[in-house]
């Protein structure tokens, strides 16, 4: 059976590789490391080590046993440019994406540079999506990175958005991703940094998704932005707007 998801973004996850170490802000309160202790102790013996990096080579053909066409995130319990995963390990993961063609794949990292370090010896396939997360302005060269990269859709996800990145280059990005942490130490997200980035993408003509305002409680928070919900996908028409955004007074959000 596939493992569905919760993640708005996504229909099922898929984790040849688990656990992960913290390299940038937005990894403190990481969800991934919070749920493998869970796991562990629960006795789920691919979280027998916790969050120690552990590749999980039997786990490696599942999605070909998958028959229904499904979007899949890649490692949603790790992240597979870690500089501990080989890269014939990682060029494995490839071929079985390759090799599942019905299937739409989201790889997502923080390890931008290793991605591009490797680029060139991955064997990059249609329905093999590309991603990059950036949780604040320090870390916007892991853009230029991804848009450096072979994979035919690339998308960022801005999340947790911990504040404004304002003049985003958006040139040859497919999708972007948009939302708040959640946790029990969530770090709130202002609604201008939300709405500036839609307004962003809309001026590209960039299809976006806000998953979620975050909070101590996610679902009391919602997801609605500016009165509505914002589910577009790469390959939706966006209209592009010239409009300049208005001057307005925007309240953080915290639950």
């Amino acid at each position: 059976m596939a493992h569905g998801s919760g993640i708005e973004w996504t229909e099922s996850t898929w984790n040849p590789v688990t656990g992960c170490t913290k390299i940038s802000p937005g990894c403190k309160y990481c969800y991934a490391e919070r749920m493998a202790e869970r796991l562990q102790a629960m006795g789920q013996d691919n979280y027998r080590d916790g969050f120690q990096l552990t590749l999980q080579p039997h786990m490696l053909e599942l999605p070909l046993r998958w028959k229904r066409p499904q979007t899949i995130f890649v490692n949603s319990m790790s992240d597979l440019f870690h500089k501990d995963v080989p890269v014939t390990y990682i060029q494995q993961v490839f071929d079985v994406m390759r090799r599942a063609h019905w299937h739409r794949f989201q790889v997502l990292t923080k390890r931008s540079d290793r991605l591009a370090e490797i680029d060139a010896k991955l064997s990059w396939a249609p329905n093999i999506w590309m991603g990059v997360s950036v949780e604040s302005d320090q870390y916007r060269t892991r853009i230029d990175d991804l848009r450096l990269t072979c994979s035919r859709t690339k998308f960022l996800s801005l999340e947790p958005l911990l504040g404004p990145l304002t003049n985003l280059d958006l040139r040859n990005i497919d999708w972007v991703i948009v939302g708040g942490e959640s946790g029990p130490k969530a770090r709130p997200m202002d609604a201008a940094w939300a709405i500036d980035l839609r307004d962003q993408c809309r001026r590209a003509g960039v299809p976006f998704f806000f998953k979620q305002w975050g909070g101590k409680n996610k679902k009391q928070a919602g997801r609605l932005l500016d009165g509505r919900t914002w589910d577009q996908m790469p390959g939706d028409r966006v209209q592009r707007s010239s409009a300049q955004p208005q001057k307005q007074v925007f309240l953080a959000v915290v639950s």
